[in-house]
């Protein structure tokens, strides 16, 4: 793939909608706001569209991608619904909600996007520009997050220039997003399982189908495995700076990401200090969460200490994703260290 692309940048608006439905029809890579994160987007139907995505993105290809459609009878005509994912699909969509079901028999996404699984990860965004564009394609549109794979994710139109310039045919400015991370994942096999916490609490999915979620097996999100859904990879959401988590002091040389009253020993000597959310506010909290670890990976500090964040409501999505986080850059850190010895 070329990735010295001459990367163009609209404002939101008709000719922009325009070129971006233009450029994907035309096997091109775009990256939109939704209301979740900024995606990267491409012609689900397009093989060739794709492995440009999955190359520009670095992104390994056995892991699935979700299709983005306008409605729900767009998702119909690609994924085959039970009871439940009606239910589903009725409560949230448009919203930040994936459902991961069997595909229909004619199911037009290329294999490339599911990895070959007999299932699809599908939702409809509510971020207007998203579904403009949806409407001006007419089809699906794959969209993982649009920055580098393993990378924390984009929340603003610069984010996405800063990892996928040249790379990438479109950007569409949009502005900052709402939600601020990704879309809830949930699994309609047997049992309904949570594949991936996001932007839609638990407790208001059970509400809906009456009955808890069951959690994902022990091996899902294993790196060496094939997922089951995107988002699933062990490492993933990284700065590259390393994340310390549930830090109770703050140690020389690091920055602070605080929820809440940041009054925890060693705060006066934090090389920067960014709250999530000063009055614990968790949806503020969310919004904020990649956009702070962006900034305080560009501080140069030693790492990143992380006061602990409530496992409630969409704090659960937010401690998976700084989980995963952590994990990559330990790993990483623990492989270069083995390498020096």
């Amino acid at each position: 793939m070329n990735v010295s692309l001459k990367t163009q940048i609209l404002p939101a608006g008709e000719a922009a909608v325009a070129a971006a439905a233009r450029s994907l029809a035309e096997g091109g890579l775009v990256a939109f706001p939704t209301e979740t994160v900024y995606g990267l987007g491409a012609d689900a139907a397009n093989p060739q569209a794709i492995a440009r995505l999955y190359h520009a993105k670095g992104r390994p290809s056995f892991n699935p991608l979700i299709a983005h459609v306008r409605d729900i009878e767009a998702a119909r005509a690609i994924a085959r619904f039970d009871a439940r994912a009606i239910a589903l699909a009725n409560a949230f969509w448009p919203g930040p909600l994936t459902l991961v079901l069997p595909k229909t028999g004619d199911c037009m996404v290329a294999n490339l996007a599911t990895a070959g699984l007999d299932t699809i990860a599908i939702r409809v965004p509510a971020h207007p520009l998203a579904q403009q564009i949806l409407r001006a394609f007419g089809g699906p549109v794959v969209a993982p997050s649009a920055n580098l794979s393993g990378h924390v994710s984009p929340t603003t139109a610069a984010h996405v220039q800063s990892d996928l310039a040249g790379r990438i045919d479109l950007i569409v400015d949009g502005g900052a997003v709402e939600v601020g991370v990704e879309s809830t994942i949930i699994g309609c096999f047997d049992e309904a399982v949570l594949l991936r916490p996001g932007g839609v609490p638990r407790v208001e999915i059970e509400r809906v189908l009456g009955r808890r979620l069951v959690q994902p097996p022990d091996d899902a999100d294993n790196d060496a495995g094939r997922p089951l859904a995107p988002g699933m990879l062990a490492s993933h959401y990284a700065p590259r700076t390393r994340v310390r988590l549930n830090a109770e002091r703050i140690e020389a040389g690091e920055a602070l990401l605080a929820f809440g009253s940041p009054a925890v020993p060693g705060v006066d000597a934090a090389t920067a200090v960014m709250n999530l959310s000063a009055h614990g506010d968790l949806d503020e909290a969310a919004a904020n969460l990649f956009g702070y670890l962006r900034a305080l990976d560009a501080r140069g500090a030693r790492a990143i200490a992380v006061m602990p964040v409530p496992h409630r409501g969409l704090g659960e999505a937010i401690n998976d994703r700084l989980r995963r986080a952590a994990i990559g850059r330990d790993e990483e850190t623990q492989e270069k260290s083995k390498k020096q010895e």
